[in-house]
């Protein structure tokens, strides 16, 4: 059977190229976009963990196999401004849903 959708090939290199970690954080997100994010790790592990503070849905974290700069990479990917807090002593990074325009 031949389907009447084709994708070319570099929507099937982009897609080939997103991580299951990248696929798992993007399903996650999409729950409760509208909801601020925190995430965290050790310093050059492989694991971050990320936890929403829910505005529909309560408080959850997931770990993923995602070094920290590629989970703030992939969050800025969904639309996401990402800083540290405010007070020194903590280490997680917030991340909240960029206004649409």
């Amino acid at each position: 059977m031949t389907s009447i959708f084709k994708q070319s090939s570099s929507e099937r290199s982009r897609q080939s190229q997103v991580s299951e970690p990248q696929r798992k954080l993007a399903s996650f997100v999409s729950e409760d976009p509208e909801s601020r994010y925190t995430f965290d790790s050790n310093r050059d592990s492989q694991e971050s963990e990320i936890c929403r503070e829910g505005k529909k849905l309560s408080r959850k974290c997931i770990k993923l196999q995602m070094h920290s700069t590629k989970m703030f990479q992939a969050m800025q990917d969904q639309g996401f401004f990402c800083t540290l807090p405010m007070d020194p002593s903590r280490t997680e990074i917030e991340c909240s849903r960029l206004p649409q325009t």
